[in-house]
């Protein structure tokens, strides 16, 4: 099966093929550091980790650039409030953000590129699109007028057809479909940072930033742009009129956006008290592996309804993964291979890549993945399994592992002295004795958590450190 993904712009999907030889020049909207990143952020920044990888499983090599958007209203309006100036405030938050992606395994772009290091390229452009009569100025700033782009809303499919001629926006972001010109070129305020330009001494609007950042470096015409579909309008709207109207060129040839994220049902705000960032769940105890698990567990596309026990059924399926991973290691399998097995493996292996080719369905991928470990368990509990299949299930473990990157125990989750492991494990069949199961499976998970595997076997209780 080739590679799919759902194209926002042509709302279907679509074989995926880049411009230009076999690189992928791809654009991600990358965060604004005003604050920590939040869960719904990272579920975004998993869905493009995913994508990125997958890519290069496929044979693809990546020109991958994200931004840092580290000047926006939301900077400015908290950096003074913090008695800071923008640089200061937002670095603390810029270095967080690349250890909470660390952390989740999230590879690191090709190219991290800050709004504040590409000023005189933006006021380069906001010119460029001044002389071609796509702007005007009011009180020292330039807006975008967007009646002079007529393709205006082929992205997020809305008729503009009634829009008001000069009502305009001087916010970064704004809610509403309705369309309105919007600000290129913001005019100093008293108080507020700003750089001296040949447009006059201000700041650029949000959306200018991406438009000349991911142009800079990738070309006039991108393969992917991807990001959550809170940006589709306006900003990814907003970003096609200023490109477009720049070069004359599709500015994307595949636009992909991920669903929301919403928790235990409700949508995640700080008034609800289900706002969370990934240093919450670590502090509950949840490992980054369940959490990266999690997030990328259903498809990019769907909505993912975030629940703390489905952090905990994720811990418990990166265990029975790790489990079944030692059982390949450890156990003793009758000599020679068995031809069905092979088979078995292949046919999961084609299912794994299907599911992914399908515009990154995680969920079937996943689903190829343990029908694989149930039915391989129960050859090897019959002794159709042999030690000839090993090392093929393992590679299939590989494959899947490089994509989903969760078998491995995070270095922080070690700590426990052999002593204490025992002295667990010996707690946990005492009370499996008790019939007590709840605590064992709560033992059981909280030893996974650490890094510690247990498998029960006829001769008892077998753990290894990962």
């Amino acid at each position: 099966m080739a590679l799919r993904f759902y194209n926002t712009l042509t709302q279907q999907a679509e074989i995926f093929s880049p411009l230009q030889d076999n690189v992928v020049r791809m654009y991600t909207c990358g965060p604004t550091v005003y604050n920590f990143v939040h869960i719904g952020n990272l579920r975004a920044f998993t869905s493009q980790d995913i994508l990125r990888r997958w890519l290069r499983a496929r044979g693809y090599r990546l020109d991958h650039v994200m931004n840092i958007t580290d000047v926006d209203d939301k900077i400015i309006r908290n950096a003074a409030a913090a008695h800071k100036s923008i640089f200061d405030y937002t670095e603390g938050y810029t270095k967080a953000f690349l250890e909470d992606t660390a952390t989740l395994r999230l590879e690191r772009p090709e190219r991290l590129v800050k709004a504040t290091d590409h000023i005189d390229d933006m006021a380069s452009a906001i010119h460029k699109l001044e002389e071609r009569g796509y702007t005007y100025r009011s009180d020292g700033s330039v807006y975008y007028r967007i009646a002079n782009f007529p393709e205006y809303g082929k992205l997020s499919h809305n008729d503009f057809s009634g829009i008001r001629a000069g009502a305009r926006v001087d916010v970064d972001e704004y809610d509403k479909a309705d369309a309105r010109d919007f600000v290129l070129w913001k005019a100093q305020k008293e108080g507020e940072p700003g750089w001296e330009t040949p447009l006059g001494p201000g700041r650029p609007g949000w959306h200018i930033e991406c438009s000349v950042m991911a142009m800079k470096y990738l070309g006039e015409t991108l393969d992917i742009h991807a990001g959550g579909v809170d940006l589709i309008f306006p900003h990814h709207e907003n970003e096609i009129a200023q490109s477009e109207a720049l070069t004359g060129k599709p500015f994307v040839r595949y636009w992909l956006h991920s669903e929301h994220l919403i928790v235990e049902g409700q949508k995640m705000s700080k008034s609800l008290g289900n706002f969370y960032t990934l240093r919450d769940l670590l502090e509950k105890g949840y490992s980054p592996e369940a959490v990266r698990y999690l997030l990328a567990s259903v498809p990019y596309r769907k909505k993912l309804n975030f629940t703390f026990d489905g952090l905990k059924a994720a811990a418990t399926s990166i265990e029975r993964l790790r489990n079944y991973k030692i059982r390949l290691e450890t156990s003793k399998f009758p000599e020679g291979s068995n031809e069905k097995m092979t088979e078995r493996t292949r046919a999961a292996q084609n299912a794994f890549e299907a599911a992914l080719d399908d515009d990154l369905n995680t969920a079937e991928a996943l689903a190829a993945v343990f029908e694989y470990i149930r039915d391989t368990n129960t050859a090897m509990d019959s002794g159709e399994f042999r030690a000839g299949n090993v090392q093929e299930a393992l590679d299939y473990l590989a494959r899947f592992d490089a994509v989903f990157d969760v078998l491995c125990p995070s270095a922080s989750a070690a700590g426990l002295s052999e002593a204490e492991i025992e002295a667990l494990v010996a707690e946990r069949s005492a009370a499996k004795k008790a019939k007590n199961f709840a605590r064992a499976d709560q033992i059981r998970s909280e030893l996974a958590e650490k890094g510690v595997v247990l498998e029960d076997t006829k001769e008892g209780v077998r753990w290894k450190r990962l």
